[in-house]
């Protein structure tokens, strides 16, 4: 199936390796020096591109966390042009690592992942300059976006805002009383694109 333009460059923005080494460095106390990495693989390709994230702290690389699948798509309606819908993997632990090593991620299957319905982001294309633009991804009103993690229910806000050179993460865990308890707390954790994937 063939793309739209933007979808396309919303996939090539996303994709990557990125780490937030400026802003550790010029704010220590608040944001830890994180590398994530976003790569493509071969899941839902007939309407989709569809991304692996993982990130590690970079005194821990070999103990990668948060790994999730997001699944960019267009959209419903001409409001919301493009969608990321966000899966778990039933088995992290066997695609620990996959991040740094791809080739962990040769036999993924769709099998292996589970939908997360209210984990979705509607995403709007703003033209910076000619062919660069920056991407914002937000969830829609009245979703919420919680699962199952160690036998508890966890609920996080999702958010980004992606371009060229790198992506701003709002993502956070939010407590039972509607409080930030990790992530973004006081603004955004600022990644720089590293290498192109």
């Amino acid at each position: 199936m063939s793309f739209s333009p933007n979808l396309i460059a919303l996939g090539k923005y996303l994709a990557g390796r990125f780490d937030n080494q400026e802003q550790a460095l010029a704010d220590s106390v608040w944001f830890v020096h994180l590398h994530l990495w976003q790569r493509p693989v071969d899941l839902f390709t007939q309407d989709s591109i569809t991304l692996f994230a993982e990130q590690a702290n970079i005194v821990n690389l070999d103990r990668p966390y948060r790994q999730r699948i997001m699944r960019l798509m267009s959209g419903i309606s001409s409001e919301s042009p493009l969608q990321v819908q966000y899966y778990m993997l039933k088995e992290p632990s066997a695609f620990s690592g996959a991040g740094r090593n791809p080739a962990l991620l040769e036999n993924l299957t769709e099998d292996e992942l589970d939908l997360l319905p209210g984990c979705i982001l509607t995403v709007t294309q703003e033209t910076i300059t000619a062919n660069s633009y920056k991407f914002t991804g937000t969830q829609p009103p009245d979703t919420s976006c919680c699962f199952s993690y160690l036998k508890q229910i966890v609920r996080v806000a999702l958010g980004f805002e992606a371009t060229a050179a790198g992506l701003n993460s709002y993502d956070r865990g939010i407590d039972s009383d509607g409080k930030a308890t990790w992530g973004a707390i006081l603004g955004p954790y600022c990644y720089s694109k590293r290498e192109q994937y």
